[in-house]
């Protein structure tokens, strides 16, 4: 049987962030310190929540699902970019960087769905309070997390086959700092057009229904607040929804403007500065802005650090 893809291209090139060798060590270096950050405010979130049986709520469940989702997100690009650095190369191997876009589909899909589950917990639990141990169940809390990775899978998924069934005949050159949807698809030689329709369709889907669902949710809240009497807790829940909404809107607004507008309006460093926005920034923010600041969180990670102490002391 013949192969679909008869590409004759079995490995690209990343051109990276820049080609200046000071720039790079300086890049290299804030990444690096970037990627590390993100990872252990992660990691202590995702052992504070597992440890602390006090954590075990809705909220918790879905933080703690965002915050292993973020390491994922966060590995699926930045490791592979600094390696590059080290070893002197910009190759990545063909089933490699379908692979990574893969990975980077899902992740970034599913980083989007469980921010919106997120804002309807808060929603159910500022707009009604009372009803809130009898919606947020258990049982509704594991089928909107199994639902959203079954989505995102399927998504990641048939981006990835769509993308394998192209051919790359001679330019291996991605302008770009990893392997993603429309990078391959203007590199191909093959008829791109469903590529192309499923980008604009399928995607816009998966990506403005969440979106619209976390705008939805926080005019609902909004709205809650205003009727609070005390403006010392109506200025307490706007800034703790304001630094959300504000993580959200640069998560999506990032991603919309990457994919949905024209490409006319696209540059290879406007391009690479909203990939590493949404991809690197926003992962390492989350953890700081949902959940480090919190005092259950810092309850819990101090006392998970004293018991490892004493019990090595």
């Amino acid at each position: 049987m013949s192969r679909t893809n008869q590409s004759s291209v079995s490995e690209f090139l990343l051109l990276g962030l820049s080609r200046q060798p000071q720039q790079q060590h300086l890049l290299f270096v804030l990444f690096l310190s970037m990627y590390l950050a993100t990872v252990l405010r992660n990691l202590l979130i995702i052992l504070a929540v597992s440890t602390d049986s006090r954590l075990h709520t809705p909220m918790y469940f879905f933080l703690s699902n965002l915050s292993f989702v973020d390491v994922c997100f966060s590995s699926t690009t930045v490791p592979k970019m600094l390696a590059n650095h080290i070893l002197g190369t910009q190759t990545i191997s063909f089933s490699s960087c379908l692979m990574q876009m893969c990975f980077l589909c899902m992740f970034s899909d599913m980083n989007n769905f469980l921010l919106a589950v997120m804002a309807y917990d808060r929603f159910v639990t500022v707009c009604h309070p009372l009803h809130y141990a009898a919606k947020m169940t258990h049982q509704l809390c594991a089928l909107l997390v199994t639902g959203s990775r079954v989505v995102t899978n399927l998504n990641a998924l048939l981006h990835t086959l769509l993308m394998a069934r192209l051919s790359f005949c001679a330019d291996n050159t991605i302008p770009h700092i990893f392997c993603d949807v429309t990078p391959l698809v203007k590199l191909s030689c093959s008829h791109t057009h469903l590529n192309e329709l499923m980008i604009l369709t399928e995607t816009a889907v998966v990506m403005i229904t969440p979106f619209l669902c976390i705008l939805a949710s926080y005019m609902h809240i909004a709205c809650a607040i205003l009727r609070v009497l005390s403006m010392k807790g109506r200025w307490k829940a706007f800034s703790t929804c304001g630094s959300h909404l504000a993580v959200v809107l640069l998560f999506c607004g990032t991603i919309i403007s990457l994919y949905f507008s024209p490409s006319s309006s696209h540059s290879t460093q406007r391009d690479i500065a909203a990939a590493v926005m949404f991809t690197v920034v926003t992962a390492m923010m989350n953890p700081f802005i949902y959940s480090l600041k919190n005092k259950d969180i810092k309850g819990a990670l101090v006392k998970v650090i004293a018991v490892k102490f004493f019990s090595v002391q």
